[in-house]
């Protein structure tokens, strides 16, 4: 028993103890991928805090004492495998507690009511955790909130109600509960994880994250097999490549780094080796969705692959979570538009965007438009002109650019197979610019000496994917938004803006996961959505020089694709070179919806794709007036 005389040496021996319980281990998957903090484990900090509560809060130490108690601590931490800067959070987290007037839970106390309160609270999670485990969320979530009634500050709590909400398709709810769960306890590399789960379209937040979680528990394959999903969303295919691997060392049977490593196998155009690993994942997780998804996406399919509809629509109409089910929503309907079911594919299309819409941020086409009109305004043919005259002489970069889902790819992928020109794919770079300084950019054009730094860091980044190419291509669609910028700082780029019938372009949207994109998943959205595109993308292409972007219309380069190919490589200075005809043999990553596409001698059977769904379409049919 620890006395309440004790001297500095035994402060001291009571922070070595407390890091000695501090043990970080993996926890158990639960359902559908997402961690659940299990309860006999004490979650690390969590466990320590309420030692402290109990053992440490009653003592009295002066200065002198409590750093000797923080040091003992913070050391012995280090000594045990612990990294510093997690170690001085993990103390930073223990005094800051410690100097609280409440205690974490009264565990001290052994009164009636305490005892009560403490039956009940550990029931409640009990319920709650049952539920989770049967998919039953919404019920998990009466029983997690109930609790935090009790217990506002149960981290336990509010990471498993995140979950149940997250599940739930609750982003912004289940994200409020894991940051409130690592103000208590941030060293739960567990609400880490699920954290970056709710900001996988933020891939660079959810590789902070996950990394965190990483310097925590090393050894915690979740978390890396995730960190190699969010590396596959952000383009970085070799290092998540190696994240993936590094999970199955871990854990070999760690069924979302399979299918990590499949989705990388289908981005570098191995669609038998994709395969295999997407059948490797499902014998560990036999009902994973992402797996069963992701198998519809290598080939085109058939009626003989009736089994895999059978199964999808099995596992989608279960109790999965709402963004498993509209994954799957579109891969049925992907496999029914294979096979000319068209009424029954655009069904369970819809489906998925119903489901999506529930979870998405909300279109507000006042907003696009007011931001079209901004950029118009701002940047007219003069100003543009003026700004011109002192920016980069690189003729490197090569914008491909359009709607999403209007060819864009393919055009990449063409110039990317001639020999002096690499894709680099889609880049953030002008996106993030754009939008750090947009309330600049609605006054007019950036100061000189930022347009100068901006294009020394760009071609920094394009060095990255082609260092010695005469051109490296950027198909990031949005860059449509900020063409004035980027014009004022590379006069003497070349854009290729791709041009395909409006409706096929809107409804090929409309089909696809795009999960980050709310006005994907409203027909009358996507249509007010391209009123606006043209509208900006007629003032870029009357306002900028001749001879500065070049129109292709996707139906003519896939009837007559030699005569488009020669006017892209001559728009683009480059000599005639064979191989961008054979563009479907060339080996190269494609992290787009478009990755088995591209991979395809050319066809036409996209163009007046739509004509099957006109009975469809209501909200898109005045586009072609």
């Amino acid at each position: 028993m620890i006395l309440q005389w004790f001297d500095a040496n035994q402060a001291a021996k009571i922070g070595v103890e407390l890091a000695d319980q501090f043990a970080p281990q993996p926890a158990p998957a639960a359902a559908h991928g997402i961690q659940s903090a299990p309860r006999e484990q004490g979650d690390g900090l969590h466990a320590i805090l309420q030692r402290a509560d109990r053992e440490v809060r009653t003592l009295r130490l002066n200065f002198y004492k409590k750093a000797k108690f923080a040091n003992a601590f913070k050391w012995r931490l280090i000594e045990n495998g612990v990294e510093p800067a997690i170690a001085d959070e993990a103390t930073q987290s223990l005094i800051l507690h410690l100097s609280q007037d409440q205690p974490m839970v009264a565990a001290t106390s052994d009164s009636a009511p305490h005892r009560l309160d403490t039956n009940k609270t550990q029931h409640l999670l009990d319920q709650g955790n049952k539920c989770l485990t049967e998919s039953a969320f919404a019920q998990a979530v009466v029983h997690y909130q109930e609790l935090l009634e009790l217990q506002p500050r149960n981290p336990e709590a509010l990471c498993n109600l995140g979950v149940a909400l997250f599940s739930l398709g609750r982003y912004q709810e289940a994200e409020r509960c894991y940051r409130q769960s690592l103000e208590i306890n941030p060293m739960s590399a567990e609400t880490l994880c699920n954290l970056a789960a709710v900001l996988h379209s933020n891939s660079r937040e959810a590789e902070k994250y996950l990394r965190r979680a990483l310097k925590i528990n090393p050894k915690y394959a979740d978390a890396r097999s995730k960190l190699g999903m969010v590396l596959i969303f952000a383009g970085r295919v070799r290092e998540a490549k190696a994240a993936c691997n590094k999970a199955l060392k871990v854990d070999s049977r760690q069924a979302e780094a399979l299918l990590g490593l499949g989705l990388i196998a289908r981005t570098e155009g191995r669609f038998e080796e994709a395969e295999s690993f997407i059948k490797r994942a499902l014998k560990v997780a036999p009902k994973l969705p992402g797996a069963w998804a992701a198998m519809n996406s290598l080939r085109k399919m058939t009626n003989a692959d009736s089994d895999w509809l059978k199964g999808a629509e099995e596992i989608a109409g279960s109790a999965i979570p709402l963004w498993q089910e509209a994954e799957l929503r579109f891969a049925i309907g992907k496999y029914c538009d294979d096979v000319d079911d068209f009424e029954r594919a655009f069904q369970n299309f819809r489906r998925a965007n119903e489901l999506q819409r529930t979870m998405a941020q909300k279109y507000d086409r006042q907003a696009h438009s007011t931001f079209a009109d901004g950029m118009i305004r701002s940047h007219s043919r003069e100003a543009m002109s003026r700004a011109a005259d002192y920016g980069s002489a690189s003729v490197k970069p090569v914008f491909v650019l359009g709607m999403p889902r209007s060819g864009t790819s393919l055009v990449e992928q063409i110039v990317a197979s001639h020999p002096s020109a690499k894709g680099a794919g889609e880049l953030q770079f002008w996106l993030d610019t754009g939008r750090a300084n947009q309330g600049e950019l609605r006054e007019g054009m950036l100061g000189e000496s930022v347009r100068k730094k901006l294009a020394e860091d760009y071609l920094r980044v394009l060095a990255l994917h082609g260092s010695d190419a005469l051109r490296v291509i950027d198909k990031a669609v949005f860059n449509c938004d900020y063409l004035g910028l980027v014009h004022s700082v590379f006069p003497k780029a070349r854009i290729i803006y791709m041009r395909r019938d409006p409706i096929d372009t809107c409804l090929s949207c409309y089909f696809q996961n795009f999960s980050g994109l709310g006005f994907t998943m409203d027909l009358s959205d996507l249509a007010d959505y391209y009123r606006v595109h043209r509208r900006l993308m007629n003032h870029w292409v009357t306002s900028l020089p001749s001879g500065t972007i070049l129109e292709v219309p996707y139906e003519e380069l896939v009837a007559d694709q030699a005569a488009w190919t020669h006017r892209i490589l001559d728009f683009l200075e480059l000599e005639w070179d064979d191989r961008c005809l054979s563009f479907d043999k060339t080996e190269r990553p494609v992290n787009t919806a478009s990755a088995w596409q591209v991979r395809q001698k050319i066809y036409n059977r996209s163009v007046q794709r739509w004509r099957h769904y006109e009975k469809f379409i209501g909200p898109l049919k005045g586009l072609r007036a």
